[in-house]
């Protein structure tokens, strides 16, 4: 085989650096057609996506059906605001409302509940917790999903809540590295600029990485920009000094870099899709995220691709990322366990379920909340 020929073959490859999301509640032509085509990592479903449990796990299976390596079936399910099961199983706790109860074995049944919910649906991945501190400058953006600025109070709910998940054949995320911290603008729409140095950063938001940094399955990268430590206004998805000097060396994470969706405003004012696919691979991220148009998948795929076949040090990082990503799924049971249809009974078991842990949630939380009004 000549160089050539290895080269195209090896751009067979190419898929695993992309976990795609899509509209609908079904598989569609088109949509078949890109998953044959181009076989991705994974895929990701929204609430525009999720109408029953039943028509989920089909969904997901069928997703399956036209890929040959086993996918990344991933969701966002924080609780409280990012809750994309609330029509299928009712509302769950948000972080900021299971932290209230200061119970660590709560947060490991919030982590627990979520997981078997992903878990009967078809789920094998959820982008979540959110390890950013509640800092008052990022208030109005992060609500809920952020809950205090005692870094070790983040790792301690973390730990449990990832237990959980795990405990229910889930794989969590740690989430929006560096952090969100700092920031008063939404990065769905802007790229928040946090101006804090990076020895604050080392102290404070970097806590929950520098901790963790082994039991994180997957770090999810942010669209932030950080001007007094890279000097630019690039933002953290596309920066090599913080995805490869700072989270791989410095901190020495060894799990998953994965991009926050790159249909998002805070990247995309900084690059088109397809250059912002390629700058988050050169990097060092290994997992992109391109979350709902089918045009913008093909244009970062296309990208990737030719990059990959025109640059030797480009198409090294690609190899690297590949093997990375396939050496994971071959550790993880997870991705090849057979869940079967969920019954409407055992759907509004889990809705119980849930239920019932919402209202332990909110019933500790008022006691501790009077405990703490009587001190």
């Amino acid at each position: 085989m000549t160089s050539a020929q290895k080269t195209g073959a090896l751009s067979g490859h190419i898929g695993q650096l992309l976990i795609i999301g899509f509209d609908g509640a079904d598989i569609s032509q088109q949509l078949a057609s890109l998953l044959t085509r181009i076989q991705p990592a994974g895929v990701i479903l929204f609430a525009r996506n999720i109408s029953k449990g039943q028509q989920t796990h089909k969904l997901l299976k069928d997703c399956q059906r036209l890929v040959r390596e086993p996918l990344f079936t991933c969701v966002d399910l924080e609780g409280g605001r990012v809750d994309r099961f609330r029509n299928v199983t009712g509302p769950a706790p948000s972080a900021a409302e299971g932290c209230s109860t200061g119970d660590p074995k709560l947060f490991r049944m919030h982590g627990e509940i979520i997981g078997k919910i992903c878990r009967a649906l078809g789920f094998n991945v959820d982008f979540a917790p959110v390890l950013d501190l509640a800092f008052r400058a990022s208030r109005n953006v992060m609500s809920s999903r952020a809950f205090s600025t005692d870094p070790k109070a983040v790792v301690h709910y973390a730990r449990e809540f990832l237990s959980g998940l795990k405990s229910a054949g889930v794989k969590g995320a740690g989430k929006h590295f560096p952090c969100l911290g700092g920031g008063n603008l939404d990065s769905h729409h802007d790229l928040p600029v946090i101006g804090k140095s990076f020895k604050k950063l080392w102290a404070e938001d970097l806590v929950p990485y520098r901790t963790m940094k082994r039991e994180l399955p997957m770090v999810l990268i942010n669209h932030a920009n950080y001007p007094v430590v890279t000097r630019d206004q690039r933002p953290a998805s596309l920066s090599k000094k913080w995805i490869t000097d700072v989270l791989r060396r410095r901190i020495g994470y060894r799990g998953l870099i994965v991009s926050d969706d790159l249909e998002m405003g805070g990247v995309l004012k900084a690059a088109p899709v397809e250059e912002a696919a390629v700058e988050f691979v050169r990097a060092g991220g290994d997992l992109c995220l391109v979350c709902r148009q089918q045009e913008y998948v093909e244009r970062a795929f296309e990208n990737l691709t030719h990059t990959f076949e025109r640059e030797s040090e480009f198409r090294r990082r690609v190899l690297e990322s590949v093997k990375r990503v396939e050496a994971f799924k071959r550790k993880s049971p997870e991705l090849r366990r057979r869940v079967p249809v969920p019954s409407p009974e055992k759907i509004s078991r889990l809705s119980t379920r849930l239920w019932e842990f919402s209202e332990q949630v909110r019933l500790q939380a008022l006691m501790v909340s009077s405990a703490g009004a009587a001190r």
